[in-house]
C-alpha cells in the first residue's frame, strides 16, 4: 500500500482554504447562511473530489429505483458547462425534453435522453428548480453532484470515491484535488466506492476499512461501473442501440471530453474495441466548428471510417455533421444489493410512500 493512499484519508494541503471551508460549514450549521428545506425528502449524490467519480451514472441508476418503486424523482443540478443564465431552466418535463446540451450543459441534457420519465432542471441557485420540481409533482428531488451545496438541506447525502482515485493525495484545491477537507465527510449518511472490479477489489476492502475506522456507522458501499452498448447517432439526432460487436472491425476514431479518459480507453478495451486513436479533450469540452473539422482531419488522417465518443459527448454533437457514423458507449452502475437496500428503506422515503 502506497504512502499517498494513507494519505487519501489524512491532513489537508491549504490551511487558509480548508479554514474558509470549514467556517462556511459551521455558518451553514448555525443557520447564519440559510438552507432551504423541502416537503419532500433531498437525496444528494456528490463527492469530495475534483473529477469524475461516476456521479452522473449513480444518478441515473437512482432515478430509475426510484421510478420502479413508486416514487416521482426529479433530477436537480448545476448544469455546468451550459450557456444559460436563467434562473430556472427545465430541461425535461419527464415527457418532453426542451433544452439543448450547449444552453444547459451536457450532464443535465444527457440525463434527460436517458431517463424518460423523470423530470430534469437546472439552476444556479438549486432551491428555484427543487422548488419548481416540486410545484411540477415531484415527491423525491435528486441533487447531482450536491455534497458541497448546503444551501439546501438534504435527508440522504451520498459521497463516491473513485477506486481508481480514492482521495489522492489529500490535498485540498489547488494544490490537490479535493474541494473540502476530510472531516466535512462527517456530514455525509454514506460512501460509495465506485468503478470496482477484480482488479482493484482490494484496493477498494483496505480504503472501505480505513473508512470505517474514521467514520463508524456510515455504511460503505461498492458499485461496478460497466457499458451496456452503444449507440448510433443519427443526422438528425435520434440514437439507435447497437451492440460493440457490430463495429469490433470497423476502424474507429475515438474521443472524449470527460475528466478521465483512461477510463473510456479502459471501457474500449472491455468491449474489445482497439480505436485507431483516442483523442482526449477537456472535461465538459464545449464542440465548436473548427474542433470538429479538426476532428474529421484526425480520422482522414488515421483512414478510420467510424467516430467513437462517450454519450456525454454524444449530446452536444446533435448539430454536427461528422461525415462518418457517429457512436457513443453508454454506461451503467451496478451498485451492491446494499444500496438498495439503504435507499428505499430509508425512513424518510418509506414515510412519503
Amino acid at each position: 500500500m502506497t504512502r499517498n493512499f494513507y494519505y487519501g484519508l489524512g491532513r489537508p494541503f491549504s490551511p487558509l482554504y480548508s479554514a474558509a471551508m470549514r467556517l462556511r460549514e459551521k455558518l451553514y450549521q448555525k443557520n447564519i447562511f440559510k438552507s432551504t428545506a423541502f416537503e419532500v425528502p433531498v437525496i444528494s449524490v456528490g463527492n469530495l473530489t475534483l473529477g469524475g467519480t461516476g456521479k452522473t451514472p449513480m444518478v441515473q441508476f437512482l432515478a430509475r429505483l426510484l421510478l420502479d418503486n413508486g416514487f416521482r424523482p426529479a433530477i436537480i443540478s448545476r448544469g455546468y458547462g451550459g450557456a444559460t443564465k436563467e434562473r430556472i431552466n427545465i430541461v425535461s418535463d419527464g415527457k418532453e425534453i426542451f433544452l439543448g446540451a450547449d444552453y444547459v450543459g451536457d450532464e443535465p441534457r444527457m440525463l434527460a435522453e436517458s431517463l424518460p420519465g423523470v423530470p430534469v432542471l437546472t439552476g444556479i441557485v438549486r432551491k428555484l428548480p427543487a422548488a419548481e420540481a416540486v410545484r411540477m409533482g415531484a415527491n423525491v428531488l435528486l441533487l447531482d453532484d450536491g455534497f458541497q451545496h448546503m444551501a439546501i438541506r438534504r435527508d440522504l447525502d451520498i459521497v463516491l470515491f473513485s477506486t481508481d482515485k480514492l482521495a489522492g493525495n489529500s490535498r485540498v484545491f489547488p494544490g490537490g484535488d479535493l474541494r473540502e477537507p476530510i472531516n466535512a465527510l462527517h456530514r455525509c449518511h454514506a460512501f460509495v466506492l465506485t468503478s470496482t472490479n477484480e482488479e482493484n477489489q482490494e484496493r477498494a476492502e483496505s480504503f472501505k476499512a480505513l473508512l470505517n475506522k474514521k467514520f463508524p456507522n456510515k455504511p460503505v458501499f461498492f458499485s461496478r461501473t460497466f457499458p451496456t452498448g452503444l449507440l448510433l447517432q443519427q443526422a438528425n439526432g435520434e440514437k439507435t442501440p447497437v451492440q460493440a460487436k457490430e463495429i469490433a472491425d470497423q476502424r474507429c476514431f475515438a474521443f472524449c471530453g470527460i475528466a478521465r479518459p483512461e477510463g473510456f480507453q479502459q471501457t474500449l478495451k472491455d468491449l474489445s474495441i482497439k480505436p485507431v486513436a483516442l483523442r482526449p479533450l477537456a472535461d465538459h469540452f464545449a464542440y465548436a466548428a473548427k474542433t470538429v473539422r479538426q476532428l474529421i482531419r484526425e480520422a482522414q488522417q488515421h483512414e478510420a471510417n467510424c467516430f467513437l465518443c462517450t454519450e456525454k459527448d454524444l449530446v452536444k454533437l446533435r448539430q454536427f455533421d461528422l461525415r462518418l457514423s457517429l457512436y457513443g458507449v453508454v454506461m451503467e452502475a451496478q451498485p451492491d444489493q446494499g444500496v438498495i437496500d439503504f435507499i428505499v428503506s430509508h425512513n424518510t422515503l418509506q414515510r412519503k410512500k
